[in-house]
């Protein structure tokens, strides 16, 4: 399968690591080598060369990709990392669900 359980776009926590229990929007997403890139976690420091005359070198902060089952979704309408379910609706098309009981909110 080729896809992932998670979108850009989309608020997660993260589940494991240095940056466990953060929360952050995703920025970008590789379905090919299932990882995302959170937004403000898993800060690295990058040493950047001098790419003209005269350019000074610099170190960067920027944020590394993480594998994508180390994150968990969270509910835009209850505000808690929930396990997306799916559900077809009436005009045929699929809308992922929260899996909580008393929200069941789709996004």
């Amino acid at each position: 399968m080729n896809n992932l359980h998670v979108k850009t776009g989309d608020t997660v926590v993260i589940l494991s690591g240095k940056d466990k229990g953060k929360r952050g929007k995703i920025v970008g997403v590789s379905i090919k080598e299932k990882k995302v890139i959170v937004e403000g976690c898993n800060m690295v420091t990058k040493h950047v060369k001098p790419r003209q005359m005269g350019q000074q070198g610099a170190i960067v902060k920027c944020e590394a990709p993480l594998y994508a089952s180390k994150v968990m979704a969270v509910c835009p309408k209850c505000g808690r990392p929930t396990r997306l379910a799916h559900r077809i609706e009436e005009d045929g098309t699929k809308s992922r669900v929260c899996k909580h009981t008393d929200c069941g909110k789709a996004y």
